[in-house]
């Protein structure tokens, strides 16, 4: 065996076995994190509670390891938790990849896609010769849902004023919600308050033109598609 050869062995060897002590660490973080937990967290709080009241320092141990109150189980909590951290920007790159299929005209090309958090410097979700979009996976409840607004409206006005001459699209789960908080009257001083950068381009733009959402979109509504992709990803909706 050359040496070359040697070190890729090595090196395959090791990622595998990191790979395996990694699975191992979430499967024992969540062996952990079930055992304190149980069946219904709340009916286990309410005995750990009832068990802990009247302990002293002398028995309080053995009351915590009857009911696995171990540092393995908050180990487990921690890396369980920075684990669904990642979920939502795992479910945006997914949920757009499954899209593309659905999208994409035969003979179109993808010119640039942006699957992480944000845009990552790209101005748009996705980019192809013939369209640019952006994603909005958001389970809209129909209530006051501000920042879910703001980041709607936010992707709208990017497309809208974008110049080249190319389809522009904002896919959303259900259209119902989005268009009802596009057509209302929310005021923008409302929506752009949050975001200096978002305020500083409106305003140069068309200055204090348009008071409320609706007022704009009825000006931009036709620049935009906007598309309900939830029959796509049928395990979001």
């Amino acid at each position: 065996m050359t040496a070359q050869a040697a070190r890729a062995r090595s090196a395959t060897t090791r990622q595998t076995s990191c790979k395996g002590n990694l699975e191992m660490k979430i499967e024992q973080a969540i062996a952990a994190f079930q055992q304190f937990c149980g069946p219904d967290l709340t009916a286990t709080l309410a005995r750990v509670e009832s068990a802990v009241s009247g302990t002293t320092s002398e028995s309080l141990a053995s009351a915590l390891e009857s009911f696995a109150a171990s540092k393995n189980a908050l180990s487990g909590a921690i890396q369980i938790k920075q684990i669904v951290g990642q979920l939502n920007v795992v479910i945006h790159a997914l949920g757009i990849l499954l899209c593309l299929p659905k999208i994409l005209e035969s003979g179109e090309i993808v010119l640039n896609v942006s699957l992480g958090a944000g845009n990552t410097g790209r101005k748009f979700d996705l980019e192809t010769n013939l369209r640019v979009a952006e994603f909005k996976f958001i389970q809209w409840q129909g209530g006051a849902e501000s920042i879910r607004q703001n980041s709607l409206f936010k992707d709208f006005f990017f497309l809208a004023e974008y110049k080249p001459q190319k389809l522009k699209e904002l896919y959303v789960m259900g259209t119902e919600h989005p268009l009802k908080f596009l057509t209302g009257r929310r005021a923008l001083t409302s929506v752009l308050s949050k975001d200096v950068n978002l305020q500083q381009l409106f305003q140069s733009e068309f200055g204090d033109q348009y008071k409320t959402v609706g007022d704009y979109f009825r000006f931009r509504r036709e620049a935009v598609a906007i598309r309900d992709v939830s029959a796509w990803v049928t395990g979001l909706a």
